[in-house]
């Protein structure tokens, strides 16, 4: 049998995954000059499992107002005895196309002199050099280089070639119908998800309708379940739509490793609480990037995240020792929402700007 012939070629950085988080990373460092190759995995770049919602906070003011779907100023937040409606005179939260998003970026980073393989999938890790096969599986590269960059989501294999295992994955589910909804809704239904919650996401032509909850809370078969029987009540028929499903990663343990580095989902920075991860991908990428180009550079903008996480963890943990207060504990935080006790933006990741 003939030996397969296996290229090999360099990178100065190397980016695995085109995820918001990677491709940010790369528009910044090809932007100052660094030699950077993304690879991909999937065909196309920017469709992943996502309620597609951004914050004002965030991301809003950021995103070119054209991958802007729908902006809500209000938000209306229930659970199984409560409801508030949280209005403000800017957008609280918007929707964005995930896949348009990710090409967007795709093409900044492009622009800006990145280059990136899709349909690259890597087999192999050990330290700086990388197996990777290309889809058709006819092409076998291996790749080395002096910066690797996981970016590859929850279940991370640069994650895993450092020995950091994850402990904390949370299941969250999305169905994208073919439908029409005015309100921006948050559903903390203890009978029905728990500590965690379900949401209806209104987009441009559809809408998204879905469930999350942190780790230990339930299967992710039993999540689906209930979501299915909890939007039949809501007038939501979900029996034969088509079902989406990944795992959510919020067990942070670092971010630099040497000159190996880990962003959003692989790093472990989405929120236990709220699921939430576009932000926490992007400003970490952005961060990486920086500190790679200037190891001086401040990481503050992780280090507010990783505080802010922490706070959403303690609501978790005290939900999870004590499951028979779990319907009080919501309750209360509706209540205390209702008397602006705490603020909605203290359930986002990004640090509240003034206004």
């Amino acid at each position: 049998m003939p030996v397969e012939k296996i290229n090999t070629v360099h990178s100065d950085i190397l980016i695995i995954g085109a995820g918001p988080g990677g491709l940010a990373c790369a528009r910044v460092l090809a932007e100052h000059g660094r030699q950077v190759l993304v690879l991909e995995r999937k065909q196309t770049i920017g469709a992943k499992v996502c309620a597609g919602g951004i914050t004002w906070d965030g991301l809003i003011n950021v995103v070119p107002e054209s991958l802007i779907e729908r902006a809500f100023c209000r938000q209306y937040v229930y659970s199984s005895r409560q409801k508030v409606l949280v209005a403000e005179k800017n957008p609280i939260i918007a929707t964005i196309n995930r896949k348009k998003l990710g090409q967007w970026m795709a093409q900044k980073a492009l622009d800006s002199g990145a280059k990136i393989l899709t349909g690259s999938r890597v087999t192999a890790i050990k330290g700086h050099t990388v197996l990777v096969r290309s889809s058709s599986g006819k092409r076998r590269t291996e790749i080395t280089c002096q910066h690797l960059i996981g970016a590859d989501g929850a279940l991370s294999q640069v994650r895993k070639s450092l020995g950091i295992p994850v402990k904390l994955l949370g299941p969250g589910i999305n169905y994208q119908l073919a439908a029409q909804a005015e309100r921006m809704e948050w559903h903390l239904n203890t009978k029905h998800f728990g500590y965690g919650y379900g949401w209806i996401f209104p987009h441009r032509a559809t809408v998204s309708i879905g469930a999350y909850c942190p780790c230990g809370t339930m299967s992710g078969k039993r999540l689906k379940q209930n979501l299915i029987s909890w939007a039949a009540g809501k007038g939501y028929c979900l029996e034969k739509e088509k079902c989406q499903a990944a795992m959510i990663n919020y067990d942070y343990q670092g971010y630099a490793f040497g000159t190996t580095w880990l962003v959003g989902d692989a790093a472990g920075l989405a929120s236990g609480l709220t699921g939430e991860g576009i932000y926490p991908a992007i400003v970490s990428g952005d961060t990486v990037a920086r500190k790679i180009i200037d190891p001086e550079n401040s990481d503050r903008a992780i280090t507010e995240m990783v505080n802010k996480q922490r706070q959403h963890h303690t609501v978790i943990s005290l939900a999870k020792k004590h499951p028979a207060l779990c319907s009080l504990l919501m309750e209360t935080l509706i209540f205390m929402l209702k008397c602006k006790i705490i603020n909605f933006h203290s359930l986002e990741m990004a640090a509240p700007k003034k206004k």
